[in-house]
């Protein structure tokens, strides 16, 4: 009856996060009524929610987790000092003379964008009121066209400084501590962001590789749908004008992520240094006013309150769940299924894989991964790889129909004419290309795990 109470739980948080209820009251809520129903059932304990405070202190004490306001703080002022708008520009001229190249340009500042702002929603928003109109206006596909911008958005959930990155990093650092612990290893390892980090570079590359080659080969095979437009003459000073363009973002990607996997700064110093970075370069490009720094306090309160409100329905959440005995019974279930280690991981990424298409990476990372992470851990997986295979994976839920974020954001901003089928269809190459990534990551778990060993040698 405990266990069932469990799943019953579950479900009904489920149907709530589907309902449109916010996602933190809808986890609160249902835990706490539930945990109500299991103290009258004399099913739970009520000594469990007295851990709550403890949790909630855990949290406003955590290290780590500054680092997610500075981050949201660089990326939304680097979105308004317009270093997207000059970045396009430049690599449009650049590329742009090519078959495909508007795509290839498109990529290239997605992968820029998202090393130095990590914020999907802004990008995407940013890319396709920039490069939709000019893509579409060269007679490029629309399907073609919107599934590259939205791909290419959602290249700042794996390439660090990523807000994912940091979240899973304390997750995944808590799920392997207590994995440690119940293996009987009372003096445990830990797992960093700075690690995170690290093992996410080469897959990320290899996403934006992939997604280059693709534009690339449907150029080749099908040069109606990217036509290049004729070659024009560059104006003087072109070359100049794409390297003043590269610098600024370049020298912030630097001076953030050489300072956390050089070992100068943790990730919330290097936050710090990237957040008064951008405020630098919106003072030089005299973007900042008191207008525009006021609308920026702003929306980073509106998304630090939103992520940390998340963060703490989804500890009494998890307590209300460990006090039905779940975390047994999940246990169990993974132990039990076939193919041991090998069969549960599939397992656990398949439901995220399909979870993603209904809910969002906060809810997956905030709900799921606490449940199966030590799960999983204690089989013997290196949690640096769990990590990276959990962040694809939260990465692809941004692109699936019908609730990804990234086609929302598209759908927002896009120009009359363009239709949800269009996007959906323009998406679906570049999800199956993630799930080609995940399929060769886990052939090959040293290409997230090579670098953090080489940088921290763990």
């Amino acid at each position: 009856m405990t266990e069932s109470l469990a799943l019953w739980m579950f479900a009904a948080v489920f149907v709530v996060l589907l309902s449109g209820f916010p996602v933190a009251f809808a986890l609160s809520g249902t835990a706490l009524l539930f945990a109500g129903v299991g103290m009258l059932l004399e099913h739970f304990d009520a000594a469990f929610l007295s851990a709550l405070p403890n949790r909630l202190f855990g949290i406003m004490n955590n290290q780590t987790l500054i680092a997610i306001p500075l981050f949201v703080f660089m990326g939304v002022t680097l979105e308004r000092a317009r270093i997207a708008e000059d970045l396009l520009e430049s690599m449009s001229g650049l590329f742009g003379s090519l078959r495909g190249g508007l795509g290839v340009a498109v990529t290239l500042v997605g992968m820029l964008m998202a090393a130095s702002t990590g914020i999907v929603g802004a990008t995407v928003v940013t890319m396709g009121l920039l490069s939709l109109p000019t893509m579409l206006r060269h007679k490029y596909d629309p399907a073609i066209a919107c599934g590259t911008i939205c791909a290419s958005g959602t290249l700042g959930q794996i390439i660090p400084p990523s807000i994912v990155l940091v979240l899973l990093g304390d997750v995944i650092s808590t799920a392997y501590q207590q994995a440690q612990l119940e293996m009987g290893i009372f003096a445990p390892e830990t797992v960093s962001v700075g690690d995170l980090f690290a093992g996410a570079l080469l897959p990320g590359l290899g996403l934006v590789v992939f997604y280059l080659l693709y534009i690339l080969l449907v150029a080749w095979l099908k040069p109606n749908s990217m036509p290049a437009p004729q070659q024009t003459d560059r104006a003087p000073g072109f070359y100049l004008q794409v390297i003043t363009s590269l610098l600024p973002p370049l020298g912030l990607i630097v001076a953030v992520l050489g300072s956390i996997i050089g070992g100068l700064a943790s990730p919330t110093e290097a936050a710090s240094v990237g957040a008064m970075g951008a405020l630098f370069l919106a003072v030089w490009k005299k973007q900042l006013n008191r207008a525009r720094m006021q609308e920026i306090m702003q929306n980073t309160t509106r998304v630090t309150s939103m992520v940390f409100m998340i963060l703490m329905g989804a500890a009494l959440f998890a307590l209300v769940f460990r006090g039905f005995e779940g975390e047994e019974m999940i246990v169990e279930l993974l132990s039990d299924l076939p193919g041991g280690t090998v069969g549960a991981m599939f397992s656990v990424m398949l439901v995220m894989f399909l979870l993603g298409f209904v809910l969002d990476f906060i809810e997956i990372t905030f709900v799921i991964v606490p449940i199966v992470g030590p799960v999983l851990l204690t089989m013997g997986l290196d949690p640096v790889w769990l990590g990276i295979m959990i962040a694809i994976n939260l990465q692809t839920s941004f692109l699936t129909p019908p609730f990804g974020f990234a086609l929302f954001y598209l759908r927002g901003v896009a120009p009359e004419g363009i239709s949800s089928g269009q996007i959906y269809r323009g998406v679906i190459p570049f999800i199956i290309i993630q799930v080609v990534m995940l399929g060769i990551l886990s052939v090959w778990p040293q290409l997230a795990t090579w670098l953090p060993t080489l940088i921290y040698g763990n």
